[in-house]
This record gives structure tokens, sequence and C-alpha cells, in this order.
């Protein structure tokens, strides 16, 4: 009986093993360490490549109507708030408001009329009063010189029929006092309500004599102008769009399955295409958008047919972004964006805070000297009640 003795392998086919072993027990390795990654920060965040720099864009447009005669701003440039872009020819303000100042004088004119006419006619009454007063006076002359039949019968009469007419007159005198008060008791020429129609519409006319000047509501780049020199403009037309580089964020699309965790105030990374992983942005979640995008759309879906198929759906996160970095490095409107949000805090509200009690926008640029022009139809209420 022959004995088999044991081979030995050979020291290549050992180290082949041992590299198989460390092989193996660095993929298992990887493993359990991406597993615990994936546990403790990947289940942490939420990413997304479908997002876009938003920001408000600023239609500038006319009050008034008229011809464009300067444009001094055109696209790319640099505009501030309350600098005049677009002026407009004077000359139909101008004629407007010579005619709002016509018909105020001619309506303080017409008031001062009246007022004078008052006295007189409380004059007048006084006369017929006397009047009245006369005639009684001589019909009781007469009855006493009748009782002796001093007098005939037919001057009684006529001197009886003298006291009705004067009576008649005194009555009519009153009715035309109490006309003539009626309109004009108790309220100044000034705060006359015929005064005041005529004087706002004169301040109407002073204002857009001054609106023939176009301004900038905000500080931005012009992006579009469609205005053009000898063009006639009316209120409401589109001149030019405005884009505040300032005042930008970033509305991430979500899917509805990646909405669990997402909370208002939760930080977010952002890289932007223009810029690549160089330069990463820090933000904040803002808010969710109560809708889909789909259900915001101009053709909203249809889903009652019977050829359905399931899309899944997005929904728009608003995501602030640091004005200091903003500054930095500059973004536009509709760049793309990858979005990455830390949901670790799940302690903030799921849909959005409530608006603040301070204007989220406002502007200064717009107003206009009410009070200057006020003073400028005082002027001329002043100067046609002097006469």
């Amino acid at each position: 009986m022959s004995t088999t003795e044991p081979v030995t392998p050979p020291p290549l086919e050992r180290k082949r093993r041992w590299a198989l072993v460390g092989i193996t027990s660095l993929f298992v390795a990887a493993g359990v360490l991406y597993a615990i990654y994936s546990a403790l920060v990947l289940s942490k965040r939420e990413t997304t490549d479908n997002a876009y720099v938003g920001g408000n864009l600023v239609t500038l447009s006319s009050q008034v109507t008229g011809n464009v005669a300067e444009i001094r701003a055109d696209e790319t440039q640099l505009v501030q708030a309350g600098a005049e872009l677009v002026k407009l020819d004077p000359v139909d303000a101008e004629v407007t408001l010579a005619q709002a100042e016509a018909r105020l004088g001619n309506t303080v004119r017409q008031l001062r009329e009246r007022y004078a006419g008052v006295p007189q006619y409380e004059a007048t009454v006084e006369l017929r009063r006397q009047d009245l007063k006369r005639a009684q006076d001589d019909l009781a002359r007469r009855q006493s010189l009748a009782a002796d039949n001093t007098l005939p019968a037919e001057e009684i009469a006529h001197a009886q029929q003298a006291v009705k007419t004067a009576q008649a007159a005194l009555e009519v005198a009153q009715r035309q006092v109490e006309a003539a008060r009626a309109g004009l008791q108790g309220v100044t020429l000034a705060q006359h309500p015929s005064v005041l129609a005529a004087r706002a519409d004169y301040v109407a006319a002073w204002l857009s004599l001054r609106r023939n000047a176009v301004v900038s509501p905000v500080s931005g780049y012009v992006g579009k102008r469609s205005v053009q020199v000898g063009g006639r403009v009316i209120p409401g037309t589109a001149l030019m769009s405005i884009v505040p580089l300032d005042q930008l964020w970033v509305d991430a699309n979500f899917k509805e399955s990646e909405l669990r965790n997402i909370r208002v105030g939760q930080p977010a990374t952002l890289e932007a295409d223009a810029y690549g992983g160089k330069v990463e942005y820090h933000g904040k979640v803002l808010g969710l958008s109560p809708g889909t995008g789909s259900a915001f759309s101009l053709l909203p879906a249809q889903n009652a047919t019977g050829n359905w198929i399931k899309v899944v759906q997005r929904v728009p996160v608003r995501i602030a972004l640091d004005p200091a970095e903003l500054r930095e490095h500059p973004l536009r409107i509709g760049l793309s964006m990858d979005v990455t949000v830390d949901t670790h805090d799940t302690g903030g509200p799921v849909l959005g805070a409530p608006a603040p009690a301070t204007p989220a926008y406002a502007t200064k640029a717009l107003s206009q000297p009410l009070q200057q022009a006020e003073q400028a139809a005082d002027a001329v209420i002043a100067r046609q009640a002097r006469g």
C-alpha cells in the first residue's frame, strides 16, 4: 500500500491567495464604510441638478402717453434707481397742463361771481321787504279813510292788490337768496367742490408733465430693450427689463419622493455650471411651492384619460443665496445649478414661513413731489381769486 505525500503549494500560489483575500477584504471594508457613510451622510442629503437661478425681472413702463425723444440706457448696462432711462416729448403734457390751469382759473372766477351775487340777492330781499311795508302802510291809511266813505272801494282794492304783489315779490327774492346760498354756504371759495375738482385735474396734469421722464425703479442691469426712438408709447407699454442681480435665488425642482425630509431653513450647497466645482455657493431653504410645476403650467396636464402613464412630478424648492458670494461670483437668471440640501435638521416648517410685516420689495424712485404740485395749484387759485 503506497502513501501519498502532501503537496506543498508553490510560493506564487500562496501569494495569489493572500492577494485575493486582501482585495476581497478591501472591497468588504469599502462596502461597509460606504454603507455607514450612506446611512449617516448620504441619507441626510437631497441632491438635484434640475435647478435654475431665478430673480426679479422688473419691467419698465410709461405712466403717460407720448413719443419717445431719448433713450439713455441700453442692454447689458448698469442703471441706478431713479435714473432717467427714457424721455418722452413733453409738448402734449405742457398743453394739457395749460388747459388744466385755464379750467381751474375759469372755475375760480365763476365762483367769485356767485359769491359776489349773494349780497346782491340779500339787498333785493331787503328792498322787497321795504316795498311790502310801504304797500301795507298805504293800505292801512286807505282803510281808515274808507270807513267814512272818503275813498272809493276801487282804490282800496288796488291797495290790497299792491300788498299781495309786494308780498309775492318778497317771497321770490327770498327763494333766490336761498338758492344762491345753497351751493356756497358753509364752504370757502378755495374749498368749494368745483374748485377742488379743477385743482385735482391741474395736479394730475402737473404730475403727468414730470412723468415724461421714465425712471428706473431699481438698480440693476438692462436685460431687454424694446423701446425705440420716435415710437409712441401708452401707459403699460413694456419699454425695457431691468434685472437686479443682487436679488437672485435658486428654484430647485425636487422629485415628489425627495420632499419627505426637506424643511424650511435647512442649509444647502450649490454649484453653478458657469463656474464649475471651483466655486461653491451656500444658501438655505426659503420655502416649498404649494403645487407641482405642472399644476402652474400654461396647459396643465389632463390625466383623466385612458392612456394615462404615471410621471414623477417635481416641486420647486426656493433657496436663498449668500449676498456676499453673489457679489464675488455674480450669477444670471436662468443659469443651471446643482443643489444639495442637508436634511439633518427636520425641525423647520414643512411649507414656508409667514410673510413679513414689512414690504419684501420697495422703491422710492417712482415717488412724485405731490406737495409741490399742490402748491402750484394753490398759487393759481390765489391769483384768480384776487382778480
